[in-house]
């Protein structure tokens, strides 16, 4: 499906300028797209303004252990209505995201539920280095230091010297 977006001002990171923006599938194919480019759809965007999605990349959503207070479907409902196309969720959620294991099943859940881009930090422990060696699906590692969940501390104050 390709969707032509035409006259929106859009915003830009030094500048607005008023153009045309052609999208195929999920993807933006063209910006400064002629009037004329083939489309199956056409929206009209005269005195509308067009920004680029947002990165959310610390949110604490509850699925899979506490799904009655929220899921990725509604949450990630919820972030494109808002304008955040994509998030990156912390491991220090019930269950902790510690494993490759529990990383696998974050991710097999956010590809048949999520309506924006995703990804899941891995927590360290102690004891998880071989986990976090292996995990290939994540964007990065959260250290927490000082306090948080039990399982996702690597240090407290005891080890304080």
């Amino acid at each position: 499906m390709r969707t032509l977006i035409r006259n929106a001002t859009v915003v830009f990171p030094d500048s607005t300028s008023k153009v045309n923006v052609l999208i195929e599938g999920h993807r933006i194919a063209s910006i400064d797209a002629p009037d004329s480019a083939r489309a199956d759809e056409i929206v009209e965007a005269s005195g509308l303004h067009l920004i680029p999605g947002l990165i959310d990349d610390q949110v604490h959503f509850c699925e899979p252990g506490l799904t009655h207070k929220e899921d990725l479907h509604h949450a990630t409902r919820a972030c494109a209505k808002g304008g955040v196309t994509s998030f990156l969720e912390m491991p220090n959620t019930r269950p902790t995201t510690t494993t490759v294991q529990a990383l696998e099943e974050k991710l097999a859940i956010a590809a048949r539920s999520c309506h924006v881009n995703y990804g899941f930090y891995m927590g360290a422990t102690p004891h998880n280095s071989d986990s976090l060696q292996k995990a290939t699906r994540t964007p990065g590692i959260k250290i927490f230091i000082g306090s948080s969940t039990v399982t996702c501390l690597l240090m407290n104050r005891r080890h304080w010297k």
